[in-house]
């Protein structure tokens, strides 16, 4: 007879309850949220103590997800991925992929999926999407399928991959490990990988096809339409146009880059060309023609003088006014190289996109005129000096350029961090922080840009879920519910029995963490086995599995939380497209341990 659960138990699972209906709900922020749950935990316990504690050893436990090791570990691993992305060293992988989906989106989406399952077999779930989560990002902001589409099914993949192996992840391990010293014989590498790879089957088309239908588009939309600046574009000696006409490589530039006043015959070093576009298609068409923007000795200095100072170069967006000294002047005669270090990139004329003829010196320079927006490169502090003495009004924040010198280094430490955690010489937790240590010594992340890389709703949710959990366990919730289940399945068929322990399992996981779900849930499956007379190993395998269907919340597992800021993820959007997830696995995992152990 199962006798009541104690007060703390009770009070723990309306917690839970209450924390999880406030954020499907989405009335409040999630940070709210879980600093209202945090604070009910710390007052709760400290008035109310658990058996054989004091007082503070419940704010202890309350807020002992701000030092915990999960945490640091999300925060490292965002530090590290934002070096990746500040000094371009996944351009590469997102240029590729880029290629992939614009062959087509269904099937680049289908190939990334696919890839995910693979690399998170033999490599650790976190380390695999922190790899893949910034390419994804920048696949976004190249036109690709918006992140809040591509990063929830991402994850789901790296899970379900994960889940195919026993290296897969540590909690893997650890529900074989304790398996072990119940008496269960050591699995294998690759012991279970057949199930879970036919189950994936069963659950790829809802990843690839359902799921991004059931996210949104979380993107801000720019209020007003991207400008397209006019700029010369130089060719230069190591140029790709050297020797060539202009025809043969227009097929690789980016969609809707446009030319004009383009020399006859083949293309020569010291040749300009007209070209118009929107910065970025600026950017990424002198990167591939390998052809400069500016004058060569003005680029050279600005980087050589940014290299001294160790300040990031930067770009901004300024326009003319009324009573500028520019007006109607060209750029080679305005002095503006000389006079402030800065090169002038691009320029926008808000009325027209190309202008008349008289609106060009006779060398062929675009005449400035009032209202025109510059698009201009340097250092912060010369930018700023060249708006105040020019009378010039800035209109876009400094975007600052990848630091593409620090490319390698950031990729060779990212490489090393991951490299080293799965192979299993060092914890991640050990390898994030030194590889983030790492990404602060040597300038690939600068210190005061941190605030950047991290996000306040990801670690007050992870301090909120860390301490939930540590209530659930320590107040006997999780033991009661395993002995009120163990209770009711003798009267169910094994399929049932096993669907009935994985969603189990499921809630732990989704709501208390991995490790918890493990610990409390594999002895309760031996004992069921003993109890059923039913063999073990399918049941501790419904446990395993289980404690990797952790869809359905963002705080259910680590790489959930990583996602939802770049995401920009709401808490309902885990539950809408994670719940059917975990129906569809639990259904396709349940019938597969039924027919290979013949239940």
């Amino acid at each position: 007879m199962i006798g009541m659960p104690s007060y703390h138990a009770i009070a723990a699972m309306v917690v839970t309850v209450w924390m999880f209906v406030a954020f499907a709900r989405g009335r409040m922020s999630v940070e709210i949220i879980s600093l209202l749950t945090i604070a009910v935990i710390a007052v709760g316990l400290y008035f109310f103590p658990l058996p054989e504690t004091q007082p503070t050893d419940g704010l202890s436990l309350a807020f002992s997800g701000f030092g915990h090791y999960a945490l640091i570990t999300i925060c490292a691993l965002m530090i590290m991925g934002r070096g990746l992305v500040v000094t371009g060293a996944l351009e590469p992988a997102a240029r590729f992929l880029e290629r992939v989906f614009k062959f087509n989106a269904k099937l680049g989406l289908l190939f990334s999926l696919i890839m995910a399952m693979l690399l998170s077999m033999g490599v650790n779930d976190t380390p695999v999407l922190v790899l893949l989560l910034p390419i994804f990002v920048q696949l976004a902001a190249r036109g690709a399928m918006p992140a809040s589409k591509t990063l929830i099914p991402l994850n789901a993949a790296v899970l379900i991959g994960g889940m195919a192996t026993t290296i897969g992840t540590s909690t893997n391990i650890l529900v074989v490990s304790i398996a072990v010293d119940l008496g269960l014989n050591q699995m294998g590498v690759f012991h279970y990988t057949p199930i879970v790879l036919v189950a994936a089957l069963v659950a790829l088309p809802y990843l690839w096809l359902v799921m991004p239908r059931l996210l949104g588009d979380n993107r801000v939309e720019n209020l007003h339409e991207l400008r397209r600046f006019e700029t010369r574009l130089r060719i230069t000696e190591d140029s790709i146009l050297s020797g060539r006409e202009l025809n043969e490589v227009i097929g690789r530039l980016p969609e809707g880059i446009e030319f004009a006043d383009v020399p006859p015959g083949l293309m020569r070093p010291h040749h300009r060309v007209r070209m118009i576009g929107t910065h970025d298609m600026i950017e990424e068409a002198s990167r591939i023609l390998r052809g400069d923007t500016a004058p060569t000795w003005v680029l050279d200095r600005i980087k050589r003088r940014s290299d001294e100072s160790r300040i990031d170069i930067a770009v901004v967006e300024m326009t003319v006014t009324a009573d500028s000294r520019l007006i109607g002047r060209t750029l080679p005669s305005s002095g503006i190289a000389d006079l402030f270090g800065v090169a002038v990139i691009g320029t926008h004329r808000p009325e027209r996109l190309v202008g008349e003829k008289s609106d060009y010196s006779e060398g062929g320079d675009l005449r400035i005129a009032e209202g025109d927006v510059l698009l201009v490169m340097g250092l912060p502090d010369d930018l700023q000096q060249f708006a105040r003495s020019d009378s010039l009004l800035t209109l876009e924040g400094m975007r600052e350029l990848p630091r593409r010198s620090k490319a390698l280094l950031a990729g060779a430490i990212m490489i090393g961090s991951v490299g080293v955690a799965s192979v299993g010489l060092i914890p991640i937790a050990i390898s994030a922080l030194a590889g983030s240590i790492l990404m602060f010594v040597t300038g690939c992340v600068k210190f005061d840009r941190v605030g950047r890389a991290l996000s306040g709703k990801v670690i007050v949710l992870v301090a909120a879920s860390i301490a939930l959990g540590r209530i659930i366990l320590e107040s006997g919730a999780a033991d009661w519910l395993g002995a009120l289940l163990a209770s009711g399945l003798q009267y169910l068929s094994p399929a049932a029995i096993l669907a009935a322990i994985m969603l189990f399992v499921t809630f732990l996981t989704n709501f208390a963490s991995n490790a918890t779900a493990a610990t409390v849930g594999t002895p309760i499956a031996f004992a069921i086995a003993t109890r059923l007379g039913l063999p073990p190993e399918p049941l501790v395998l419904a446990v395993l599995f289980g404690c990797n269907l952790c869809y359905a919340t963002p705080i259910a597992y680590q790489t959930n939380m990583l996602i939802m800021a770049e995401g920009n993820y709401e808490f309902r959007d885990y539950i809408r497209t994670g719940v059917p997830l975990v129906l569809i696995m639990v259904t396709a995992l349940s019938i597969l341990l039924v027919l290979t152990y013949g239940l």
